[in-house]
């Protein structure tokens, strides 16, 4: 969401009140609902999105306010294209009552920057160029896939401290 705030793009009470009446709350199971606040999926200059984790709070409200008995935060919300968000926009979308974010985009990038500078600081060994054999020991996928995953699983403890999950469990 750029530029021009397109009203349209975002999840209103009457939105999730509608969802609410159609589906229940959770009496045949958990259900998760993945409002639209202005998040979007894949990568995006700063300043380009425009999040407004203030209707997850008013949509909960509104659902509470109408079906009483089912708590301040009557929906799981999950937080799609969650990648490059702040830490304060997270922070407050989980007190509105987000329960999952996606940031698959971040995850990538981060897979993809060691293999990348691996690649650019060992390009004579990776490549057959001019007739020569490269080095096995740097286009071995073991060698760059190693610093990969590493960079990969720090992003995913960074991710977890980020939502507060650390030291939890799934309901």
């Amino acid at each position: 969401v750029a530029n021009e705030i397109n009203e349209k793009l975002y999840t209103t009470a009457e939105d999730v009140l509608k969802t609410a009446d159609a589906i229940g709350l959770g009496e045949k199971g958990r259900y998760l609902l993945a409002a639209t606040f202005g998040n979007v999926h894949g990568v995006y200059k700063p300043g380009n999105v425009k999040l407004r984790p203030s209707i997850l709070k008013d949509i909960q409200d509104a659902v509470a306010a109408k079906h009483a008995g089912h708590g301040d935060k009557p929906f799981d919300l999950v937080f799609h294209g969650g990648s490059g968000s702040t830490l304060e926009e997270i922070r407050e979308a989980l007190d509105y009552g987000v329960v999952k974010m996606n940031i698959d985009t971040d995850t990538q990038y981060a897979f993809t920057r060691p293999v990348a500078d691996h690649m650019f600081k060992n390009y004579d060994g990776v490549l057959k160029v001019d007739g020569e054999v490269g080095n096995k020991k740097t286009y071995d996928p073991r060698t760059y896939g190693k610093a990969a995953e590493g960079a990969m699983a720090a992003r995913v403890v960074e991710a977890c401290q980020d939502l507060r999950s650390v030291g939890t469990k799934l309901k």
